[in-house]
């Protein structure tokens, strides 16, 4: 009893190694350190972008590259000069590759105009920024655009600087034409150095690019062109959008392959009309000289010259000479272009036969090229009766004489018959007819006087045969009815004299068969 109410003395064992209850914390602060460092290395790096307002943007606004989010504004503020606004962002990691000095942003909204809608997802997302990653060196201090860019990154084609005396309705955005089909649009404009040209940069998408060369022609399109010259009215009217936001258009020459392989974007003209073009390919013509006496009212540089109806060439300048005699004279000179023939062995006939030309009688005369818009043009004929006409000027150089014609033509002719005329009704003849032709008419109307004193007798007289011829023609038409007992008469007399007839036929043959029945009358056999 005694020995079991004695306590047992443990035993204590010094434990060998860590404890198990430093675990749990040791591994608490593995997996938070972990999740720093990966928090760390996902957070990416962070960007500022400047905008002038912040117009639907708060903090959370996220950052999107092709609608998936690359980044989170978090935190907005003032510029220093209170101009701006600068915004905060955090981006994704995978979105470092994007921050170059190319890169552009700029905020999304829900927009509606003319030109159509855009940024309708905003409606449903709310608004956000979007980027359009670029090259360069590495950045992370941006300017935002304040509206998207016309083209993205991600669409290829070629850019292009076109170089014009003024914008007129160009825009950005206004949409470029490659035969009718939309094939880029502007991008932005700025002037020149010298301010009197303007630059426009524009974008050729792909695969219209292929088709731009280095002789393309890119002309204006906007708008209605309406224009008033030597060949009448013209109005052109293109496309309803042209008309509104305007529009470029260019050509692609054949037999020439696109060399556009520099560094640089190509340089081109843009000209105001088509017909601009066509102008400037029959340029460095022969240039001859003509004088005119009288007014060339009508007449603008640029009018066409031509010859036997077919346009060789151009008016380039007009002017006015005075001599010391107090004489004047207008001086025209005429771009001779023979390129225009399109045909070479005829351009180069027709350039070496006009001194011979001017020798044989080829004359520049006025014509009008409309009545309504009463235009000029210079046309060259032949007139070798005027041969000798102005031959002093002729010797000296390229001249071409000149002979009247136009408004000026027309109202010569019209003084010579007025002269004409008036020489007519001077002569003594003419008086006596004048008399002779009165004392007609006196004569003519006496008769028409006689004729109406009796033609009230005649008048009644006239009545009453008509009346009388009218109850005639009643009296046929009963005779001629079909129900009437003498038309029934008629046609009863008209089969007896048929039957006689017959009968006098047969009679006839008899007679002619025997001849001697007037004798003997008829035979026993029956034969006549």
């Amino acid at each position: 009893m005694a020995e079991a109410d004695q306590a047992v003395e443990p035993v204590i064992k010094k434990q060998r190694g860590p404890s198990l209850v430093w675990l749990i914390p040791i591994v608490t602060m593995i997996a938070g350190g972990w999740l720093i460092a990966k928090y760390i290395a996902e957070r990416g790096p962070e960007i500022t972008i400047t905008f002038k307002t912040a117009e639907g943007i708060a903090k959370k606004t996220p950052i999107k590259y092709k609608d998936v989010q690359i980044g989170t504004v978090k935190k907005i503020r003032f510029s220093e000069d209170f101009h701006h606004v600068v915004l905060t962002a955090r981006m994704a990691s995978t979105a470092e590759p994007f921050l170059r000095s190319g890169t552009k942003f700029w905020v999304v909204r829900p927009h509606l105009s003319l030109r159509g809608a855009s940024g309708l997802n905003a409606l449903l997302s709310g608004t956000y920024i979007e980027v359009d990653p670029g090259e360069g060196e590495e950045q992370y201090d941006f300017t935002g655009l304040e509206e998207p860019p016309a083209v993205t990154s991600d669409i290829d084609g070629l850019r292009i600087t076109l170089i014009a005396s003024s914008l007129g309705s160009l825009d950005i955005g206004s949409p470029v034409y490659f035969r009718g089909m939309p094939a880029g649009k502007i991008l932005d404009f700025e002037p020149d150095t010298d301010g009197r040209q303007v630059r426009i940069h524009a974008f050729i998408r792909k695969p219209f690019a292929q088709w731009l060369k280095p002789s393309s022609h890119f002309w204006n399109i906007s708008g209605i062109n309406a224009s008033v010259g030597a060949d009448g009215f013209k109005l052109h009217s293109p496309s309803l959008i042209t008309m509104m936001f305007g529009g470029i258009a260019f050509d692609s020459p054949d037999g020439e392959t696109n060399s556009q392989n520099g560094s640089q974007p190509p340089t081109y003209r843009l000209y105001a009309h088509h017909e601009d073009i066509e102008e400037e390919r029959f340029t460095g013509g022969i240039r001859y000289m003509t004088y005119f006496d009288s007014s060339v009212h009508g007449l603008s540089i640029g009018a066409p010259v031509e010859f036997q109806g077919i346009r060789i060439g151009r008016v380039s300048r007009i002017g006015l000479e005075f001599s010391d005699k107090g004489k004047y004279r207008i001086p025209v000179e005429l771009e001779i272009q023979p390129d225009r023939l399109k045909d070479e062995t005829a351009a180069k006939g027709l350039s070496d036969a006009f001194p011979r030309l001017i020798e044989q009688g080829l004359h520049a005369q006025l014509q009008t090229a409309s009545l309504l818009t009463g235009k000029l043009y210079i046309a060259l004929t032949m007139h070798p009766a005027a041969q000798d006409a102005d031959r002093s000027l002729a010797l000296g150089g390229h001249v071409i004489p000149s002979l009247g014609g136009g408004l000026d033509q027309m109202q010569s002719s019209m003084q010579n018959i007025l002269g004409k005329l008036d020489k007519v009704l001077s002569e003594p003849a003419f008086d006596q007819s004048v008399k002779d032709l009165h004392a007609s008419l006196k004569s003519f109307r006496h008769a028409i006087e006689q004729i109406d004193k009796h033609a009230g007798p005649v008048a009644g007289k006239l009545d009453e045969v008509l009346f009388r011829a009218r109850q005639a023609l009643e009296r046929l038409n009963r005779v001629l009815d079909p129900s009437s007992p003498v038309r029934y008469r008629f046609e009863q007399a008209e089969k007896d004299l048929s039957d006689m007839a017959r009968a006098i036929r047969a009679f006839v043959e008899m007679l002619e068969r025997h001849p001697d029945a007037l004798l003997f009358g008829k035979s026993q056999s029956g034969e006549h």
